[in-house]
């Protein structure tokens, strides 16, 4: 795969996702892409009925993957000549022919089972984890602007060209398992913002664009 991209659930609740979605079409017919939903609203569903209910911590990982097929479900409807999926075999195939494969994601972490059942861990390494099994040449993760906010430790720019992965473990904006997960991984990361679909086109075809990389 020449990529493997998260796209956000907050991303939804913005205007730019249906222009994100059609970029992501006509890149998928240039590049072997993968896409890995976010959780977002869906996710947000089960963090509250944990808050209330104190739900198991299998449940509610579990409950939030479903969240992530959700939201795949409605991200394959809006990027043209997409292919939703389930295993990295049917998602390497429909690349091949130049379809965007929409990874749900439930039924293949359900049967490897290999990240820890807890709330550190998001859609951002599922998504890692995935870019792995498929051996990506860039992971790309998609977040909203309010992700940019937050500030980073070691720098005065909140949105900084490069990041160690000591600073990536301290920084609000992804989850807490993923700087645990790429210090085992080989992985090039870059963490845009999704608001500007060009971005995309400009990291797989140039090389670099604005955002933030894994140093």
């Amino acid at each position: 795969m020449d990529a493997v991209i998260k796209i956000g659930g907050r991303l939804a609740n913005g205007e730019h996702l249906r222009v994100l979605c059609d970029e992501v079409a006509v890149l998928g017919q240039r590049h072997k892409l993968l896409i890995v939903p976010g959780g977002g609203a869906f996710a947000d569903i089960v963090r509250r009925y944990d808050e209330r209910l104190n739900l198991s911590d299998a449940a509610a990982h579990w409950m939030a993957i479903m969240g992530m097929d959700q939201y795949g479900y409605l991200l394959s409807d809006l990027i043209p000549a997409s292919l939703v999926v389930r295993s990295v075999e049917d998602a390497q195939s429909a690349a091949e022919e130049g379809r965007v494969p929409v990874l749900l994601p439930f039924g293949l972490a359900r049967q490897v089972d290999s990240l820890p059942h807890s709330w550190v861990v998001t859609s951002d390494s599922i998504a890692a984890w995935v870019g792995s099994l498929v051996s990506a040449r860039l992971l790309m993760l998609l977040k909203d602007s309010k992700a940019f906010s937050s500030p980073i430790a070691g720098e005065d720019n909140s949105s900084p060209r490069g990041m160690t992965l000591d600073q990536l473990s301290a920084w609000q904006g992804v989850d807490g398992y993923l700087s645990t997960f790429l210090a085992g991984a080989q992985l090039n990361l870059w963490i845009l913002n999704g608001e500007h679909p060009s971005r995309l086109g400009e990291l797989l075809e140039n090389g670099h664009t604005q955002g933030i990389r894994l140093l």
